[in-house]
């Protein structure tokens, strides 16, 4: 883990810190969140189906009489005594599509400096994608993970269940300060048998994990989303500051007015994306960046679109 991997800046004011919300705060956030999806145009998984399809196997449809070429190993053999003729059972691939959301709800992601901390960014980018998977027929279901599994939410398609999901994700405070991915993707893989859309929303500082994705990007069309904060790569010029690790409370004085300091920053952060973005490569799956201020509709509709 880099060195200034997680932080807050002490005595910088344009922090925010995200608190847990009330109830109606909460129900009325969901329903914000709930507006704005279906204002959105765009088909997110419209054509996802067909590929992450391959291999789920098939479901029946119906019978028709035999014709040259079809597979004998299908012919109805009841049906065929009964009518007095061949027939063929047809199979159809199953198109319906579960979406899974892994959410990271790790201390860090209370963080931010920009419109909106972590955490806020990454329940808008989950709760888009679910109510986008459920307007398009498909079920969608959240795992919550931090070092542990905190909530497993199964797969559902309703809109109802969207909702559920997204006041649980608001209202949820974790517990934990560290990140552990790998049980998140082991937790993952021995819970979900069917292959299905798996999109992992975190920042990604966590041990190594590579291993981890290889397993699952087997299992399942995978998708990464990086959410961090933009001082996160690049440090305002405020003199010297005093950084503290967000989960484990470490506390390092830094001269931002120093240039080479405020560049070693930024590489790191540059050298840690390129090294995540490489190791989603290697396992064919995509990682996607998004920051706090970012609008997370237009990243999520410029993603589809190049997929």
């Amino acid at each position: 883990m880099g060195l200034f991997s997680k932080k807050k800046i002490i005595k910088q004011e344009e922090v925010v810190v995200a608190n847990t919300p009330t109830v109606a705060e909460v129900a009325a956030r969901a329903k914000e969140i709930d507006l704005r999806t279906r204002k959105m145009s765009m088909q997110l998984f419209s054509g996802e189906s067909r590929s992450t399809a391959k291999g789920r196997g098939m479901s029946f449809k119906e019978v028709r009489q035999y014709q040259a070429g079809d597979d004998v190993r299908f012919i109805d053999w009841n049906v065929s005594a009964r009518m007095g003729h061949t027939y063929s059972k047809v199979f159809e691939e199953e198109k319906e599509l579960s979406i899974i959301i892994l959410v990271d709800v790790s201390k860090s992601n209370l963080f931010g400096t920009y419109v909106q901390s972590k955490k806020s960014q990454i329940v808008n980018l989950a709760a888009v994608l679910s109510f986008a998977a459920v307007n398009e027929n498909n079920k969608a279901g959240m795992m919550f993970f931090s070092d542990k599994t905190d909530k497993w939410l199964p797969p559902k398609k309703s809109h109802q269940h969207v909702l559920y999901m997204v006041r649980e994700l608001l209202g949820f405070d974790a517990t934990s300060t560290t990140t552990n991915i790998v049980q998140a993707l082991n937790s993952l893989n021995s819970t979900l048998r069917q292959r299905s859309l798996v999109f992992i929303i975190s920042d990604f500082i966590s041990p190594g994990f590579l291993d981890g994705l290889r397993v699952t990007a087997k299992r399942h069309d995978l998708v990464g989303i990086q959410v961090f904060d933009k001082s996160e790569r690049r440090l305002p010029d405020m003199g010297l500051v005093e950084m503290e690790d967000w989960e484990s409370g470490n506390t390092l004085l830094i001269d931002t007015s120093n240039p080479t300091e405020r560049k070693l920053y930024q590489d790191q952060f540059d050298q840690r994306y390129l090294g995540l973005k490489e190791a989603f490569r290697s396992c064919g799956a995509e990682l996607m960046q998004v920051a706090t201020d970012d609008d997370y509709v237009e990243k999520i509709k410029a993603f589809f679109l190049r997929r």
